[in-house]
């Protein structure tokens, strides 16, 4: 069998001509089957090498701690500000390194690690100081935040529905911890109450009120859910 447009010869399993790709059948008539003059070309499949690749990234952050490091001590012969740069890093190599050492990381456990990291970070900076806002301001500010965004996202993660109940509520949130923040500020620092929180408080209890209609109103939500997706 020859093309009609090349002449190229071709087999009877061929549909289409390797040269011109003129087809060579009807498509309303059934093709033969024959076998074919060479092999079908199969892209072989290329493994990610995750341990090699997280190697990389880790001595890409430890290089730059073990300069800052050197050089500090080669200047101040004692650690005076590289305590800050190398605790960043961790801090940065633990929320965006460290969880891709994992097949499926869990951000359920990753949250809470993160926060306790960074209250760590937290406390070394107000000794390296010698401040005394960490208990003050700094803990709690970090920890009620490392609480609601851990049950956030534990609540997003296991719940199959009920996700703008979900958002809702942590707008609502969020507004009342702008609250507390300004509360430990006060305190801490001997200010009076000014109440900037207010606005981000209104801001946030708007939307998240407005998320959770829009989860109760089942029309309204379907509505939205053709035209945006959600």
């Amino acid at each position: 069998m020859y093309c009609i447009n090349c002449g190229v010869e071709l087999k009877d399993s061929e549909k289409v001509c390797p040269l011109c790709k003129t087809i060579v059948f009807h498509p309303d008539l059934p093709a033969p089957n024959g076998e074919k003059p060479y092999p079908e070309y199969v892209e072989p499949v290329r493994k990610f090498n995750r341990a090699g690749a997280m190697f990389v990234l880790t001595f890409i952050f430890l290089i730059p701690m073990i300069l800052t490091l050197l050089i500090d001590l080669k200047l101040n012969l004692r650690v005076v500000w590289s305590g800050y740069v190398i605790g960043g890093l961790i801090l940065g190599y633990a929320m965006f390194a460290l969880p891709w050492w994992f097949k499926r990381p869990n951000p359920v456990i990753f949250v809470p690690i993160d926060g306790a990291l960074t209250i760590l970070y937290l406390l070394y900076i107000c000794l390296a100081a010698h401040g005394h806002w960490f208990l003050p301001l700094a803990f709690p500010i970090a920890g009620i935040a490392t609480l609601l965004l851990t049950a956030v996202v534990a609540l997003v993660k296991y719940l199959k529905k009920g996700r703008l109940y979900v958002f809702g509520g942590a707008f609502i949130a969020l507004g009342g911890y702008s609250m507390l923040i300004e509360m430990f500020i006060d305190i801490t620092f001997h200010l009076r109450f000014i109440f900037w929180s207010v606005y981000p408080l209104a801001a946030c209890v708007l939307v998240g009120a407005l998320l959770i209609t829009i989860a109760v109103c089942k029309p309204l939500r379907l509505s939205l859910d053709k035209r945006f997706f959600i």
